[in-house]
Parts: structure tokens; C-alpha cells; sequence
């Protein structure tokens, strides 16, 4: 497979140089039998989502570009990307764009940097958090299995130039496992943080293949119940995509596993592909089907449950605890209204 150098726009699946001169490849999945294979059915209409556009996305969009920020919401595809970075927030993606690991669901660039960090990058998202006014913000990072602590040093690094610059932004941090070392996760969560965020992704069936090898649900579990027990006064989250060919059964014991390990706050999204080589769609999940679930996991316990369709792990973060799902309940209402004419 060949080489594209980084100032062309490289295929999906194929081999580029990142800007930092890491090899990896575009989109995190090379071309497989996978490509080949179709979502069990078109996008419905409560999955259309806006172009991008508008004078704060602009602006937003500017200062990360100025800053040499990298932002889940770009790298991942985030269908929010227009309503989020419209609103002002943002969430910033530490320590480069390409990713250790080959998630089957995830867009990231996959490849090995070596041990590269960019030594400017805390006091440059602390710049960029000023600049945006940013009240609450989240950082997330692709996985750094290259680095000894896993990046964890550089996460804290980057949260306490945070709340040197802007003491009074809250910080939630959404990480890598830390391949599953507890200590690693201590530091993070010793540089101060409103919540800690690591993402379970799919049920205990479907961990392989949907997730890299390196990963796993119980891996998972146990980081999310350190996380609890070590700073409770924390809020602990985590994430499920739906529509991979998981059970309401499944999604139940799964909720009950994450109840069980302490977790406050779960979010649960439809999984859409980023490309034909990703793992296809095996259903879409309708706007009732989201509102039934939240009502599952509220009544476990949890905090909040936030649940629909273009739900992911930092949507409308800052909002998690207003008990309303982040304000989509009227939207959802929508949703099911017209799911229900769609089949008159």
C-alpha cells in the first residue's frame, strides 16, 4: 500500500505521514471483507444532521487550527460538531491525532508516534480554553500505548495549566484504559477534575471485535470502579454505541455491570459507520427505543442517563446534571412523533 504524504487528503484505509512524521493509516481501518458488507438499512430521517457553518463555528474552528489542536469532534466525525462548536465548546483531543490502537468503530488515524509529544501543548490548550470563555471542557485523547504512563502525566499537565489559566473551568477528562493501570488513572484524577470519563463502548459480547485487542469490558469496568473509589466526590461516566447487534438483554446486564462498579453517568448513542471499512450498522435505533432505555438506567440509579440517537460521551457535557437529558427530551418527543408517521 502506498504512501500519501500529509498535504494530500489521503483515502480511507490508506497509508499517510502524519504532520509530526508518524506513518499510520487514514481512518484507523485498512480495506477488508468488511467493506464489502452494507448497514442493515438506509439513515432515517431522525439522523440528518446540518453542515457545519456559522460565525461562533468559524471562530472555534480558527482558534484550533491557530493553536495545532486536534478536537475529537473533527477527528471522530461527530455529527454534533456544527451545534457544539456553535455554542462555543469544544472537546480537545491531547496528544496528536493518531492512535495506537484500531478500534472497528472509531475514525481516528491508527500508527505509532514513537513516544511524541508536543511539549507546548498544555500551555496551548489553556490559551485556547481562554480564548473560547470555556466554563466547563473536555479532554479526551487517543490511546498512547508508545508512552510508559500512557499519556497520563501529560493529561495532568495539561489540567492543571487549565486551572492555573481559568480557575474556574471545570475539567472532565474522557481517557484511554491505561491499559488497565490503576496508578495511571490516579494521576489524572489527582490534577482535579468535575468528572472521569472512560468508555465501556459496546456489551461484554461484542467487545471483540468492535474494540482493539489491547481493550476489554472488564478492563473497563475495573478502571471506572478505581475511578469511583479512589475520588468519590468525582462523577465517573462512561458510553455505549447501540445499533452493533447488541440485545435489550445485553444492554440491561450491561448497565447493571456499570451501576455495579460505581458509575454515575451513562450515555448511550447510535453507532453510525465513519467509513465502508468500519463495522456496518446492524440497526437504527429509533428515538422511543433511546427514551426507553434511558428509563432503564435511570431507574438502576444512575445520575443521569443521557440517551439518543446523536448522543455521544461529551454532548452537551456541561449540562449532564440538569436530570432533563441534556435538554433533548422535547427533541426526542419530536423524534418518536415522527417515527410513529413514518409508519402509518
Amino acid at each position: 500500500m502506498s504512501e500519501t504524504r500529509s498535504n494530500a487528503r489521503p483515502a480511507p484505509g490508506s497509508k499517510f505521514v502524519s504532520p509530526q512524521g508518524t506513518r499510520a493509516i487514514k481512518d484507523g481501518i485498512r480495506p477488508s471483507a468488511l467493506s464489502k458488507l452494507p448497514d442493515a438499512a438506509r439513515k432515517p430521517p431522525w439522523l440528518r444532521v446540518k453542515l457545519p457553518a456559522g460565525a461562533k463555528y468559524e471562530a472555534i474552528r480558527d482558534i484550533v487550527r491557530t493553536h495545532g489542536l486536534s478536537t475529537v469532534c473533527a477527528e471522530s466525525k461527530c455529527p454534533n460538531i456544527a451545534e457544539c462548536w456553535g455554542r462555543g465548546t469544544a472537546t480537545l483531543m491531547l496528544m496528536g491525532s493518531v492512535c495506537t490502537r484500531a478500534c472497528r468503530f472509531c475514525s481516528v488515524a491508527t500508527g505509532n508516534p514513537h513516544g511524541w509529544l508536543d511539549p507546548l501543548e498544555p500551555a496551548n490548550v489553556a490559551d485556547a480554553v481562554a480564548l473560547m470563555g470555556l466554563k466547563y471542557v473536555v479532554l479526551t485523547s487517543v490511546d498512547r500505548d508508545d508512552l510508559p504512563d500512557g499519556g497520563a502525566g501529560h493529561y495532568a499537565a495539561c489540567i492543571r495549566a487549565i486551572h492555573q489559566r481559568m480557575p474556574q473551568t471545570a475539567v472532565e477528562a474522557l481517557t484511554p484504559d491505561f491499559a488497565g493501570r490503576h496508578e495511571h488513572v490516579a494521576t489524572v484524577l489527582d490534577a482535579g477534575l468535575a468528572t472521569y470519563a472512560q468508555n465501556i463502548e459496546t456489551v461484554e459480547r461484542l467487545t471483540h471485535p468492535v474494540r482493539d485487542p489491547r481493550a476489554g469490558y472488564a478492563q473497563t469496568l475495573g478502571i471506572l470502579r478505581f475511578a469511583k473509589q479512589y475520588a468519590p466526590q468525582t462523577i465517573v461516566k462512561t458510553s455505549l454505541m447501540l445499533g452493533l447487534g447488541e440485545t435489550d438483554e445485553e444492554i440491561e446486564r450491561t448497565l447493571d455491570d456499570l451501576r455495579a462498579a460505581g458509575v454515575d453517568v451513562v450515555t448511550m448513542g447510535q453507532y453510525m459507520r465513519p467509513t465502508r471499512n468500519h463495522l456496518p450498522v446492524q440497526r437504527f435505533v429509533t428515538p422511543e427505543q433511546f427514551h426507553r432505555y434511558r428509563e432503564m438506567a435511570l431507574a438502576m440509579g444512575f445520575l443521569e442517563a443521557v440517551s439518543g440517537p446523536l448522543v455521544r460521551s461529551s454532548y452537551r457535557a456541561e449540562q449532564v446534571l440538569q436530570h432533563d437529558n441534556v435538554g433533548l427530551d422535547a427533541g426526542i418527543a419530536e423524534g418518536i412523533r415522527e417515527t410513529a408517521s413514518l409508519r402509518c
